[in-house]
Order: structure tokens, then C-alpha cells, then sequence
């Protein structure tokens, strides 16, 4: 409990928040032997004007991506599935596919926190029509995410080749084996985050990212369409 507690409170100092309180349960009927069961949420607030929330995307901005760091905190029971139930696979075990890391080493690695690069980045490009939309890529995927930060009548297309898929979900899909599809709707498949930004400061955005130590690449661009996300 303690060790969580630590990581609670690292992943409250990286994202500048103050952590307020909390509670645990412990309950012996239900838990067994040292589990036990810890929740928590965030609360934050935004200036009414500074509110971004799609309205001025148009085809044709810049889709930006933020890389992950693996699972994040998405898509568990599947990985666990496939891991450790079909595959069989131990937690000290080292599938080459992970080129030296632990299956616990990969399970257990940290959720990526953006808070502090993307506030820099509203900070110095602080006029609506130059940061568009914004999306955490958490559960449902870029499909369930990003489309639905769009207006209607708008899509994003994808570029698939645009980035290297970490090494951990091709090691999911390949020993389920899990189709592409499903992939991508349980799994964030290597970005964590995105910002929909005017093409014309797509670039500077992204060496403001760097500089934050974000691996950051242009993901693809919106185009007209019915709001199902496109593969390129």
C-alpha cells in the first residue's frame, strides 16, 4: 500500500496537483490476503475563455502526437488475458519481443504525464484558433478519442506509418492473437496524447514539445468526413 501511495503521490507532483485526501478499504469478506481496493479522481478548472473544446477545428489543422510509455492505464485485462492466462507467460519471464524487460517490468511501467508540456504549450500559443483540440488517448483508443474531439461534418486521417508501435503490443496482438481493429480500440498502441493545431505552427509547437522531452511526430490532418477516424 504504501509503494502505491508513493506513486500516487510522484504522479501528483509531476502533474502539479495537490494531493487533498483520500481513503482506502479494506475489506476481509471480499479482499483476500493483502489486496484491497483504492480510487481516485482529479479536479480542475478552466478559465470559460480559455476553453478548448473542438468548436474551431476545420479540415485541413494539423494533427500532433505525443508518444506513450506502453499500456498507461488502459486495456489491463486484455494484457493480462492474452499474458499471462493464453500465452502463459510468467511476470519475471523476457519474451524477446521486449528486448530484455520483464512481462512485470512492462505491465508496472509508469502512465506518462502530460500536464506540465501541454500547459506550456496553451501558455505560449494561447489564441483559440491556433490550438484547435486536444484528446488523452485512454480507453476506446485513437478511434474512441480522437474523433470526439471533432465537430461534426470532420475526421481525422491517420498516417499508420508515422510511428513505431511499442514493442508491447505487438507482443499482445501477436500471442492472442488480437486482431488490428481491437487493438486499437482497447489500446493507446504508443500515443498517449493529441493536439489538433492550425497547420502554419504545427512545427514550433512540436520543438516546444522537444524541448519538454516529448517524443512528438504529426499524426495525420482533418479532412471532411463522417467522424469515423481513417487509416492512411
Amino acid at each position: 500500500m504504501a509503494e502505491i501511495l508513493k506513486g500516487v503521490s510522484e504522479g501528483c507532483c509531476q502533474a502539479s496537483c495537490a494531493l487533498l485526501g483520500g481513503e482506502t478499504a479494506e475489506m476481509p469478506d471480499i479482499y483476500k490476503g493483502a489486496d484491497f481496493d483504492l480510487a481516485g479522481f482529479a479536479v480542475g478548472v478552466v478559465e470559460k475563455r480559455r476553453i478548448i473544446d473542438g468548436s474551431r477545428t476545420e479540415a485541413g489543422d494539423v494533427v500532433i502526437a505525443l508518444a506513450s510509455d506502453g499500456l498507461h492505464s488502459n486495456g489491463y485485462g486484455l494484457a493480462r488475458r492474452v499474458l499471462l492466462e493464453r500465452a502463459g507467460l510468467r511476470l519475471d519471464d523476457r519474451p524477446a519481443e521486449l528486448e530484455g524487460a520483464t512481462v512485470a517490468a512492462e505491465l508496472l511501467r509508469p502512465t506518462r504525464i502530460y500536464v506540465r508540456s501541454i500547459l506550456d504549450v496553451l501558455a505560449r500559443y494561447r489564441v483559440k484558433h491556433i490550438i484547435k483540440a486536444m484528446a488523452h488517448i485512454t480507453g476506446g483508443g485513437l478511434p474512441g478519442n480522437l474523433t470526439r474531439s471533432l465537430p461534426a461534418g470532420l475526421t481525422v486521417r491517420v498516417r499508420r506509418d508515422s510511428w513505431p508501435v511499442p514493442a508491447i503490443f505487438k507482443l499482445i496482438a501477436a500471442r492472442g492473437p488480437v486482431d488490428d481493429i481491437e487493438m486499437h480500440r482497447v489500446f493507446n498502441m504508443g500515443v498517449g496524447f493529441a493536439i489538433i493545431v492550425a497547420p502554419s505552427f504545427a512545427t514550433s509547437i512540436m520543438n516546444t514539445l522537444r524541448r519538454r522531452g516529448e517524443r512528438c511526430w504529426v499524426l495525420g490532418k482533418v479532412r471532411k468526413g463522417d467522424g469515423e477516424l481513417q487509416w492512411a
